[in-house]
Parts: structure tokens; C-alpha cells; sequence
């Protein structure tokens, strides 16, 4: 690897755990502004979408010029391909949790709505799928990467009781129905972030071993 590549791959390494770290920071503020009903908070993650799109073309734009200058091949190539998949998954992940504050603004208008205890834990489950997920791809770390496709499953199950348990309280209380519905909405928007790190994660055992495991289940509870 020339020496100008080898630079050119690390800014672009530097971009995309930027980007990251501002994802993972709109995720932690929609979350805190739905339980909290932070007005302010969840304007501020909105109005802060535009910036994280600016990194996402960033980005691309490195990923563009090392393609054109340098015509990487082999793993290198495969190295660009994952990067620009990856900077795509952390863009959507922006917007669900823009979403989730435009949910915690409707929120704030409507009456209270006990929160569901196993939101949080659902929260921390995927903010650490989406640091690890980009980890295995700085490291090249595959049996890591399998972890986090593993833990899919887990917050698949929390958003399942979360649900559970909003479909009780709305039975329970019509006046709950349309709170109700809008948190099930911020709910499905998170477990989204979930399935968008578990993308990166397969991305990263494509990089290095060459394997689509998407859709295969099997193939992620292998740890070579």
C-alpha cells in the first residue's frame, strides 16, 4: 500500500467514527428527550440532522477521490465498498433518531405516558451495537462482529415487550391510545438503529473474509 493511500485511508477512518460518534450522540438526546418530554432537546437533534448529513457527504466524497486516485483492488477496494455501505447504515441511523424526536415533540403536547422501563435497556443494547459494530470494522474484527449481529436478537425481544406492554396500558386507557402509538413509533424507530448496526457488523465479515452472512442465521453464531 503506498504511503498516500495508506493516508487517505485513515482520514477516511477518522471521518466515519466522526460521524458515528454524532449519530450515537442524536440517538442518546432523541431517547432522553422522549422520556424527559425535552422540547429543546429533541428541537436540537432535529436541527442538528443537516450537520451529520454534511458528514455523511464528507465521507462519500473520500470515498469517491480514493477510488479515483488511487484505484484501490482486493481487500483495499473491499475496504471503500464497506465504507460507503457503512456511511450510508449511520446516515439512516441520523434520521431514525430524528424521528424519535419528532415523536418526542408530539409527545410533549399529548398527556403523560409512563415510559416503559425496558426502553433504556433497550437504548444502551443499541448505542453498543453501534459503537462495536464500527470497532469490528477499525479492527477488522470478525468474531466480534458476529457478537453484534448476535445481539440483534435481544433488542428485537425488548421491542417486543415494550410493545406488550404499550398495547396493555392502551386497553387499559383509551385516553393513553395516541401516546401510546406515538411511543410505539419511537420504539420501532430504535430498533431500525439496531437492524442498521447489525448491517455494518455483516458488512465488516464481508470485508474480511469475503462472506455475504446476510439472511443467514447460522452463519453468525460461528466464532472462528
Amino acid at each position: 500500500m503506498s504511503k498516500h493511500l495508506e493516508r487517505d485511508l485513515d482520514n477516511l477512518q477518522k471521518g466515519l467514527l466522526q460521524l458515528a460518534a454524532s449519530v450515537e450522540e442524536a440517538i442518546h438526546k432523541a431517547i432522553r428527550a422522549l422520556q424527559e418530554r425535552d422540547v429543546a432537546l429533541a428541537e436540537e437533534v432535529i436541527d442538528g440532522d443537516n450537520d451529520i448529513d454534511e458528514e455523511e457527504n464528507h465521507v462519500e466524497e473520500e470515498c469517491l477521490k480514493i477510488l479515483a486516485l488511487h484505484q484501490p483492488v482486493a481487500v483495499d477496494l473491499r475496504r471503500i465498498a464497506a465504507a460507503m455501505k457503512i456511511n450510508t447504515d449511520l446516515e439512516r441511523m441520523a434520521d431514525q433518531a430524528e424521528d424519535i424526536a419528532e415523536r418526542a415533540l408530539h409527545l410533549a403536547q399529548l398527556p403523560p405516558i409512563p415510559i416503559p422501563e425496558k426502553l433504556q435497556a433497550m437504548t444502551d443494547l443499541t448505542t453498543t451495537m453501534v459503537r462495536q459494530s464500527l470497532d469490528c470494522f477499525v479492527n477488522l474484527d470478525v468474531r466480534q462482529a458476529r457478537r453484534v449481529c448476535r445481539l440483534d436478537d435481544q433488542v428485537d425481544l425488548y421491542n417486543r415487550d415494550i410493545i406488550e406492554e404499550l398495547v396493555h396500558m392502551m386497553q387499559g386507557s383509551p385516553e393513553m391510545v395516541e401516546p401510546g402509538l406515538s411511543l410505539f413509533s419511537a420504539t420501532r424507530h430504535l430498533e431500525r438503529i439496531a437492524d442498521h448496526a447489525t448491517n455494518i457488523a455483516e458488512d465488516v465479515v464481508y470485508l474480511v473474509e469475503g462472506e455475504i452472512i446476510r439472511h443467514r442465521p447460522a452463519a453468525v453464531e460461528v466464532d472462528d
